[in-house]
């Protein structure tokens, strides 16, 4: 690819290990990292990718309910993810499905889009908040979780995900700056994608970056490509160290020292396909405009890296997207084997539910009962 021709971050100023074709830049420092770790995150791009194909398959079949599709944007959040430590923990809003197939979780997470609520109940083992619907409103919770942490001394950050029109909520501000002023370790990785459903980001903001807006609030914003998987794990592998305070503590508003220091990361992408399975862009974008983006998509750009480096050949890549089928196929057999209660839906809203919601409990429960469930079920 021509570098200043159809490569849309050729002249941004974004953190690169990869060039657009998956070659490692000239002034750039490869993570070190195992081979083994190298095609981890491989296998868990593609794992993501063929898990997006399915999940919109399902959904146009009726098998799942409303989906928000991921594709072109796997690098940041399964780079993101492996550099992080397995006691860390992810708060995210509904897009980032890689950082749950990086901590082995796609089979405990795929209820959830079918209607069960114990798929946002398992993946907390994995350390994984439950996905979040209302826009940015999870971020002040994983900004208390991050001072808990802080607070009892334990050694783990929060990295909380959100989209950019996340920054145009209070919810991200309050968020900032409670972080900045008690130094929380929270890494927040806002996923630039050039949209806001169909607000691009010209309109959702005057500044001229997202990662600016950190100076606001005392600490560092960095750009980095999102769609270059190693970029993706090599700043947050740095903004890591600084949250945990084993970094050289020099945030924007830090005093030298090694103390934990928070950090705003933009990673800059691009959505191929539809905000969600009820969304359709061909109505606010030109298809044309996505076609460079395309260009760099992050299994590609990994592919070519770990081919020209010697890490994989045809045979592993043949196996890794054989198991990327087998594993996304038993994620949706185990999902779709979960018989549903219908009296889950009342649980856990109230602790003692309020009279008419339980008249109405008693009434739906007591027709299943005279007409049988499959009376309730459609086809």
């Amino acid at each position: 690819m021509d570098e200043h021709g159809t490569d849309p971050l050729a002249d941004e100023d974004v953190v690169r290990v990869l060039d657009a074709d998956g070659r490692p830049l000239p002034d750039a420092t490869v993570p070190d990292l195992s081979d083994d770790r190298f095609r981890a995150i491989y296998r868990d791009l593609v794992v993501t990718r063929r898990f997006d194909e399915r999940a919109v398959s399902l959904q146009r079949q009726g098998r799942i309910g409303t989906y928000a599709p991921c594709a072109g944007q796997e690098g940041s959040a399964v780079g993101s993810t492996h550099a992080l430590a397995d006691r860390d923990l992810i708060s995210y809003q509904y897009r980032e499905h890689g950082a749950i197939v990086a901590r082995d979780l796609l089979t405990e997470y795929l209820p959830y889009w079918m209607g069960h609520e114990v798929g946002t109940e398992l993946i907390a083992a994995g350390n994984v908040f439950p996905l979040n619907i209302g826009i940015g409103a999870h971020l002040p919770h994983a900004v208390g979780a991050a001072w808990a942490f802080d607070y009892r001394g334990e050694d783990r950050v929060a990295a909380c995900h959100f989209g950019g029109g996340a920054t145009s909520e209070g919810d991200f501000h309050e968020a900032l700056n409670f972080a900045g002023v008690f130094d929380t370790p929270t890494l927040f990785c806002c996923h630039a994608n050039g949209w806001a459903i169909s607000i691009p980001e010209s309109d959702q903001t005057a500044s001229e970056t997202f990662a600016q807006k950190a100076v606001a609030y005392g600490f560092d914003g960095v750009r980095v490509d999102g769609m270059d998987p190693l970029a993706s794990y090599a700043v947050t592998r740095e903004a890591a160290k600084r949250a945990r305070g084993s970094g050289d503590g020099s945030g924007g508003g830090g005093s030298g020292d090694a103390s934990p220091r928070p950090a705003l990361i933009e990673f800059v992408e691009y959505r191929f396909g539809a905000h969600t399975t009820a969304d359709d862009p061909t109505v606010y974008r030109d298809e044309a405009e996505v076609d460079p983006w395309r260009a760099l998509d992050p299994l590609d750009r990994m592919e070519t890296f770990l081919r020209e480096t010697g890490r994989i050949d045809d045979e592993g890549v043949a196996a890794i997207h054989d198991e990327a089928d087998e594993v996304v196929a038993d994620a949706i057999d185990a999902a779709e084997s979960i018989e549903a209660d219908p009296a889950d839906m009342f649980d856990h809203a109230y602790a003692e539910l309020p009279p008419e919601v339980r008249r109405q409990r008693d009434e739906l429960l007591a027709a299943v009962d005279e007409h049988g469930e499959d009376a309730f079920s459609r086809e």
